[in-house]
């Protein structure tokens, strides 16, 4: 049974955010509201509405309708957390390449949430999607690196403005064909769905979220023996759907490894045949949540994680380094 809420919005309401209106009419967090507005529950003089920003109008017929919460049958996942720091609030898990942050159409039980689960049992917080307690924001399941998870709803609460406030620092390092131009910049694009591909993003012309990544590169591999490659250290000021992946891919450089947003790999002359072959195995893509700092929800503390390159990455590295010698 869905609970349906039919409201008119008065003179003292009008160009009221709809989020904070309906947070005051319902006993529902801000979080939650969102989710649901996300999920096509809100009209707005019979038309869906999307966007939990958007400003009413005195006289805006609205319906809102609150779905009975799924049973969710989360199984415990028998999976290592490499867990980084860990409080009543928040765990901060330094996440391997090749797991999904939750469950999702294909794969319901072999995920970060499920080995949550098996971790941590029922301390996590539920005002998200029931198929993702705990889980703040995300890392492609083919990316490593640092993820905040929250054990409690206060936690998620705080944790979410601060990402929707951009106040979280996150930094990631990757290794893109070719050279950036200009090698350090800022690229401010928009970025929407594909229209060819829904399971992919691209930057918009018109339409999108506006997304900004501060680079810089690290290091350039180029000389007869190697393709040119580049280290680069990206800053998100923003945290889109594969905002990286996409922005390097507009600049024409693609991570190495990026099977979505691919550089279809040609066979170069006079490459190392063992550098060629690490290149040809990687089953992933060379980005990694490097860095993560934020401000503790309840004690107001800095803190600020980092984490080494997993080791194949790290190889590929070191043989471009030994080869561009």
């Amino acid at each position: 049974m869905k609970n349906i809420i039919n409201l008119i919005a008065e003179d003292q309401d009008k160009n009221l955010r709809i989020d904070l209106f309906l947070s005051k009419k319902k006993e529902l967090s801000r979080t939650r509201i969102k989710n649901l507005i996300l999920a096509k529950n809100l009209k707005i003089n019979n038309k869906i509405i999307e966007d939990p920003s958007k400003k009413i109008s005195k006289g805006d017929k609205i319906i809102f309708e609150i779905p009975e919460p799924k049973k969710a049958s989360l199984k415990p996942y028998n999976y290592k957390l490499d867990i980084f720091y860990e409080d009543k609030d928040l765990i901060v898990i330094n996440k391997s390449s090749g797991i999904s942050m939750h469950p999702g159409a294909g794969n319901y039980d072999n995920t970060l949430v499920n080995a949550l689960i098996n971790y941590n049992g029922k301390k996590l917080s539920n005002i998200g999607d029931e198929l993702r307690p705990g889980i703040v924001h995300r890392i492609d399941k083919d990316t490593s690196g640092l993820v905040l998870i929250a054990k409690n709803n206060l936690s998620h609460e705080h944790l979410s403005n601060q990402f929707a406030n951009h106040t979280i620092s996150r930094v990631y390092q990757a290794l893109i064909w070719g050279k950036l131009r200009p090698q350090n910049g800022i690229i401010e694009t928009l970025i929407t769905r594909s229209s060819k591909n829904r399971q992919m993003m691209e930057v918009g012309i018109k339409k999108g979220k506006k997304s900004i990544t501060n680079y810089k590169t690290i290091e350039v591999f180029e000389n007869n023996k190697v393709p040119t490659f580049s280290l680069v250290e990206c800053v998100l000021e923003t945290g889109r759907t594969h905002q990286i992946r996409v922005h390097m891919s507009y600049k024409g450089n693609n991570i190495l490894g990026d099977k979505k947003y691919k550089k279809k790999y040609k066979k170069f002359k006079n490459i190392d045949p063992d550098l060629e072959q690490s290149i040809l195995n990687l089953n992933r893509q060379f980005l990694h949540a490097k860095t993560i700092g934020f401000k503790h929800p309840r004690s107001g503390k800095n803190l600020r994680y980092s984490s080494k390159l997993p080791e194949e990455l790290e190889n590929i590295l070191k043989k471009l380094r030994n080869t561009s010698k």
